[in-house]
C-alpha cells in the first residue's frame, strides 16, 4: 500500500471551479491587487477574527513586512525557538536584528518557560512559533512580553485553521503572519502568504510598504518592495477556505486514530501531549520513535512516505555559526532532531492507511 506524503495531485485533481473564477479574473485583467485580492483578504480577516489582513507574496514575506513594520533592525534581538523552519530567522536576519534561540518543549513548541531568561536590554521582539501546527503556550508568552514592554509577532505559516480555546494563531500578539505554500494546511498553486493585525496605522504601512511605498501611481511616501499576492492565488486561496473546515477536522480524526495506535509502542515511541481546547493543523505529525534511521528506512520500504523535520536545529546550522551557539545549547531540541520522524496524515487518508502505517511501525519493533 503506497502512502505518499505529497497529497496535491489529490487536491488538485478537479480543478474546475478555480478555472471558472481565474477566466473571470482573467476578463477583468486586475492582474495587480485589484477587488479579488481584496476580497480574499476581507475573507481571511473574517476567518481569523482580526481587523486587517494584508496578503503578500509569501509566509517569508509577511514574517519580514511584520518584523519591519515595528521597526525591527541592526542592534535589536528577536527571540525564538531553534527548531523551526529556517524562514523564520531567515526573515529576522533580512532586517538586520540578530535572532536569540530559546530551546524547544516536549510538545515540539518553543518553551515559554525559558523566555524570560532570554530577555535583553536589546531584545525588541518575541517570535513565537505554531510549529508543525500545534500551539505554544500564548498565554504565557504574551503576559511575559507585556510585562516587558516587548512586541509579540507570531510565526503563524503551519496554523491557519487550528485553534486555542476558539481562538486562532496570529491573533494574540500584536501581528500575526501566515503562509500558503502548496504544503501548508490553507495552500495556493505556488507561494503565498499574508498578516494580520488589529492595529490601523501598522496596517496601513503594511499596505503601502507591500507596493513599493505607493500612495497612488503618481506618488510613493517611502521606499518600500513589491511583496504583492498574486490574485491568481487568491482565487485558489479563497477555494481552500471555504473547504478549509473539513479538511482540518479530516487531519485531526486521522491524527486521533494514529495517536492511538502509536500509544502502544511506548516508550519506544513518544507523542506530544495534545492539550484540552488546543486544535491542531496537523501540517506535521512528529513524534520521537527509537532507531530513528532504520525505522525510517523501514517505513520507506514499506511505500510510506515518511520525512524529517528536521535533523538538524537552527543554532548548528553553518548559517547560525556567528551566533556562538554549539551543540549542547538546545538539549531538547538536539535530543528531539534525533528522533523525529513526521508521518503522512493529510485529509486524504482514510482508516485503512492509518492503520497500515500503525502495524509496520509495530512491525518494526516486533509488537
Amino acid at each position: 500500500m503506497k502512502i505518499p506524503y505529497n497529497y496535491l495531485p489529490m487536491q488538485f485533481r478537479d480543478s474546475s471551479a478555480i478555472f471558472e473564477d481565474w477566466k473571470k479574473l482573467i476578463e477583468s485583467t486586475e492582474f495587480t491587487l485589484g477587488p479579488v485580492m481584496e476580497a480574499f483578504e476581507k475573507k481571511f480577516a473574517t476567518y481569523v477574527n482580526k481587523k486587517h489582513c494584508i496578503a503578500t507574496n509569501n509566509g517569508t514575506d509577511a514574517l519580514i513586512i511584520a518584523f519591519k513594520s515595528i521597526g525591527l533592525g541592526p542592534g535589536d534581538e528577536a527571540i525564538t525557538v531553534c527548531n523551526t523552519f529556517y524562514a523564520t530567522v531567515g526573515a529576522i536576519v533580512a532586517t538586520g536584528a540578530t535572532p536569540v534561540f530559546v530551546d524547544a518543549d516536549s510538545r515540539f513548541q518553543i518553551n515559554a518557560s525559558k523566555v524570560e531568561a532570554a530577555i535583553t536590554s536589546r531584545t525588541k521582539v518575541i517570535v513565537p512559533v505554531h510549529w508543525g501546527g500545534a500551539s505554544p503556550d500564548m498565554d504565557a508568552i504574551c503576559k511575559i512580553a507585556a510585562s516587558k514592554g516587548i512586541a509579540v509577532i507570531e510565526d503563524s505559516c503551519m496554523g491557519i485553521g487550528a485553534s486555542i480555546n476558539g481562538r486562532s494563531p496570529g491573533t494574540f500578539g500584536k501581528i500575526g503572519a501566515y503562509s500558503m505554500h502548496p504544503l501548508k494546511s490553507l495552500n495556493a498553486m505556488g507561494d503565498g502568504g499574508m498578516v494580520v493585525t488589529d492595529d490601523d496605522s501598522i496596517a496601513e504601512w503594511m499596505r503601502k510598504y507591500r507596493n513599493h511605498g505607493m500612495v497612488d501611481r503618481n506618488h510613493i511616501e517611502f521606499w518600500g518592495v513589491n511583496m504583492r499576492l498574486q490574485p491568481l492565488q487568491a482565487v485558489v486561496a479563497s477555494h481552500g477556505l471555504d473547504d478549509l473546515p473539513r479538511v482540518i477536522e479530516k487531519r485531526n480524526q486521522n491524527a486521533k486514530r494514529m495517536d492511538k495506535g502509536l500509544s502502544a509502542f511506548a516508550p519506544k515511541v513518544i507523542l506530544p501531549n495534545r492539550p484540552e481546547g488546543y486544535i491542531e493543523t496537523f501540517a506535521l505529525y512528529m513524534g520521537l520513535f527509537e532507531d530513528r534511521e532504520n525505522l525510517l528506512a523501514h517505513l520507506v520500504k514499506n511505500e510510506i512516505e515518511a520525512k524529517i523535520h528536521y535533523p538538524l536545529p537552527l543554532h548548528l546550522q553553518q548559517a547560525a555559526s556567528s551566533l556562538g551557539y554549539k551543540r549542547g545549547s538546545f538539549p531538547e531540541a538536539e535530543m528531539q532532531a534525533d528522533k523525529l520522524i513526521t508521518l503522512p496524515i493529510h485529509q486524504f487518508l482514510e482508516n485503512e492507511h492509518i492503520d497500515f502505517i500503525v502495524s509496520k511501525i509495530g512491525e518494526f519493533y516486533k509488537f
